[in-house]
């Protein structure tokens, strides 16, 4: 082990809605009615470790972006709401950092034993968890901090429509796995615009392949368009 290096163990592995990175929020709270569940090493003592923990409404998740395959280091990268221009990383929450650490503000739904049940977390499937603390709004809630240059990005809103056979089988979907909110959730991950920025922009007569794509939520496929930069269509559901 290199000098003043560092080993941390994962205090357990977050179960989420999204198998895969494209369509992950990209801020946790941009969608807040999506659901995950943590559930703690045994070997923590979660009955003691976890006491006092439900007083709590937030909580702060650390964690390892463990699909992050960037081999070289930038200091100045390409945040997605910046279009294409680059900034520096440390004014950034890029997974792409010299050491790949996450911080994320989740809400506190339920603890079930072992289990904490969180909702607006913008982490996929099984990433790896290193702490848990709680979230201290008489310290931590600051309404006079500046937002940097997030200040100044153009929010843009889109509209998302249904067509008619997405919508049944939707339906279909959220009647077999229990999720009334799934509507909303899939709304809301459509409304942060997903696209990579080089598929952003919306020509006439452009190319399907640049205006359609798929995410995975849950065991679902989400396949959408953009009609427009600002209105977008779901036009199918496979699950």
């Amino acid at each position: 082990m290199a000098e003043n290096s560092f080993t941390f163990q994962p205090i357990g592995f977050l179960k989420s809605a999204f198998p895969d990175k494209f369509g992950v929020p990209r801020q946790s709270g941009l969608v807040k009615k999506v659901f995950s569940e943590l559930k703690l090493r045994p070997d923590l003592q979660p009955e003691l470790a976890l006491q006092g923990l439900e007083g709590y409404s937030h909580v702060w998740l650390q964690f390892v972006f463990h699909l992050n395959n960037s081999a070289r280091y930038h200091a100045k990268i390409h945040p997605p709401r910046l279009d294409g221009e680059s900034i520096g990383v440390f004014a950034t929450r890029s997974p792409h950092r010299p050491n790949p650490i996450g911080l994320s503000l989740v809400e506190l739904v339920e603890i079930k034993n072992d289990v904490l049940i969180l909702a607006g977390a913008d982490l996929v499937d099984g990433t790896p968890i290193l702490d848990v603390k709680p979230y201290l709004p008489e310290f931590e809630s600051i309404p006079s901090a500046r937002g940097g240059w997030m200040a100044q990005v153009k929010k843009k809103e889109i509209h998302v429509e249904f067509n008619d056979e997405s919508l049944e089988i939707l339906q279909k979907w959220m009647a077999r796995v229990q999720r009334p909110e799934l509507k909303d959730v899939i709304v809301d991950l459509i409304k942060q615009d997903p696209r990579p920025v080089v598929y952003r922009g919306f020509e006439s007569g452009q190319s399907p392949y640049r205006n359609k794509h798929a995410f995975r939520l849950y065991d679902g496929d989400i396949h959408f368009e953009f009609t427009s930069e600002t209105e977008a269509r779901v036009f199918n559901i496979l699950f």
